[in-house]
């Protein structure tokens, strides 16, 4: 008798924090009440305090005595030099910070706090287990070594680089070099132009890049949070050009980055402006319908806009739709959001509509905070510590080029985070129409990321589940961007397939196929088979009604 294949194992969740964190926001406030929690708790529990600061001396003094109890988790980088292992000094400092991070563990989750307080107590103290890393100082052998390296010219440079970000990246560390890229230049390079613009958006066409071209265009719509040229990097990394390679009529907008004045844009303003560019695409290449690809939020546009259509009988504008790590099903478990309670979500709201816009910023302050060790300690040590300049890469220099979001539209995410209407029929309103996903009956793709910390797999798995029509889910190895920029070649690209979608996204994971590569193969195929016919490609770009005007990457891509 065969033996059964082995269960696939569910795999870790990364990160404590996601995209409903990024919208709400973390406030100092409510960290330090849990320290102050914390502390009251060891004061109502001596006996247990006690336990656990005995059960810490014992293991301290095994490391003192040269013990090393603690295995390091060898994917941490942090402590990847071979002095934190070799040398006495070194490897007694790593140990003892091990030791204390594991027993403050153990006494979090033996206390008597309930499981949310719990949950909350975790959350702060590994952001400050994390912040007090022996890495993090200047005994940091690396440091050390480029100190004498460099005849200490490397802490001169580490200084200059704190005060310039101090003044100039609201004392965050610079992540990327602001000086190797430039739009329109080595970024966001394709030809084409704007060939339609409207208060909220730009809508670029792209010169063709084959001999032949499908009938029904792509109409790319790009999350509001960032720009568009995520999608535009390099030739190599260009999602664009791998589309017009492929003979498909490409179109992608790019929203303006608004400024108070626009303060009452919500998402029925981004929903009316998407059906105008869907009008503006099909009255440009005659056809009678439009593909739609959107990413994060703009998936979450282009689902709205759906039901809208499909409430006003108009869904046969949409021949398709493709959903790159996006979330309809805003349902996410995150000890970050016990933090967010009524107060502090109506604050958020409050202080976004006081200023006008949630500050890109702010959004970019709490992404960072996700994943601190990567995204802040790791370039406090290269840039402060090793007084290095941060590397030129350019899906960090696009992560880096912040937009803000209207007040409106921020308040319109929070309510979508707080009660998830979308799981319900006419559970959302927009542009007056009662919203109910299971009548979109469009075809769909959907594509999450197994280590995506922002918007989580399964929670995107859940989310295709309420669409309806024929649906595919693919599952990439990667995270919320790099499944976006997925070109083929990479030997490191595979994903995980399973036809049967059912409600468990366990049961799904488990009994899912993993395919070497890249799923933009597949989804080129899906998408060419919805695309109408091949026709000898035409070079102009828009048309009497739709002059090209700037050239792309266009004007609103500049507004800082």
């Amino acid at each position: 008798m065969r033996d059964q294949p082995a269960k696939r194992a569910l795999p870790a969740r990364s990160s404590v924090m996601n995209a409903q964190n990024a919208v709400v926001g973390l406030r100092g406030r409510d960290l330090l009440s849990t320290l102050r929690s914390l502390a009251l708790q060891g004061i109502k529990q001596p006996v247990h305090s006690a336990r656990h600061a005995l059960a810490l001396g014992s293991q301290l003094s095994r490391v003192l005595l040269g013990d090393t109890p603690f295995k390091v988790n060898p994917q941490d980088a942090r402590f990847a030099d071979p002095t934190w292992r070799d040398n006495p000094f070194y490897s007694r400092s790593l140990q003892a910070y091990l030791a204390c991070q594991k027993q403050l563990n153990s006494w979090i989750d033996e206390s008597s706090l309930d499981a949310d307080d719990r949950a909350r107590a975790r959350f702060v103290t590994t952001l400050l287990g994390d912040a007090l890393a022996p890495s993090n100082t200047v005994l940091n052998p690396q440091v050390i070594k480029e100190l004498f390296n460099t005849g200490g010219s490397s802490l001169i440079k580490g200084v200059t680089h704190l005060f310039d970000d101090l003044v100039n990246n609201d004392g965050m560390p610079s992540q990327v070099s602001k000086h190797a890229f430039e739009v329109g230049r080595n970024l966001a390079a394709t030809s084409g132009a704007v060939v339609f613009r409207n208060e909220l958006l730009e809508l670029i066409q792209y010169k063709p890049l084959s001999e032949k071209q499908y009938a029904k265009p792509l109409l790319i719509v790009p999350p509001q949070i960032n720009k568009f040229y995520i999608f535009d990097l390099s030739s190599e990394k260009s999602f664009v050009q791998y589309a017009l390679k492929n003979g498909l009529q490409t179109f992608v907008i790019s929203w303006r980055n608004p400024d108070p004045r626009h303060r009452e844009w919500g998402l029925s303003s981004y929903v009316q402006a998407v059906e105008a560019g869907i009008d503006a695409c099909r009255e440009i290449t005659g056809s009678k319908d439009v593909n739609l690809l959107g990413a994060c939020a703009g998936g979450l546009t282009i689902a709205a806009l759906q039901g809208h259509l499909q409430a006003k009988r108009q869904l046969r504008k949409v021949a398709s739709s493709t959903y790159m790590v996006s979330l309809l099903d805003s349902q996410i478990d995150s000890p970050a959001m016990l933090f967010a309670d009524e107060l502090t979500l109506e604050a958020a709201k409050r202080r976004s509509y006081q200023q006008g816009v949630l500050d890109g910023r702010d959004m970019a302050r709490v992404f960072a905070w996700m994943r601190p060790n990567d995204l802040i300690w790791n370039y406090w040590i290269n840039n402060y510590l090793l007084g290095k300049q941060p590397p030129a890469f350019d899906i960090l220099y696009w992560n880096n080029d912040n937009t803000r979001l209207p007040a409106a539209f921020h308040s319109d995410l929070i309510d979508f985070f707080k009660h998830n209407p979308l799981t319900r029929p006419r559970g959302l309103e927009v542009c007056g129409s009662p919203v109910d996903l299971q009548k979109v009956t469009v075809d769909s793709f959907s594509v999450a990321g197994i280590n995506d910390h922002i918007t989580p797999w399964d929670a995107v798995y859940r989310s295709t589940l309420l669409l309806g029509g024929n649906r595919r889910f693919i599952l990439s190895n990667s995270g919320h961007i790099q499944s976006i920029l997925n070109p083929s070649g990479n030997p490191k690209s595979n994903y995980l397939e399973n036809p049967t979608l059912g409600r468990d996204a366990k049961t799904w994971y488990e009994d899912a196929e993993q395919v070497q590569g890249s799923w933009w193969p597949v989804w080129l195929e899906w998408i060419q088979q919805r695309s109408g016919e091949q026709r000898p490609t035409l070079m102009a770009l828009g048309n009497q009604h739709y002059p090209a005007m700037e050239a792309a990457p266009g004007t609103y891509v500049h507004v800082r």
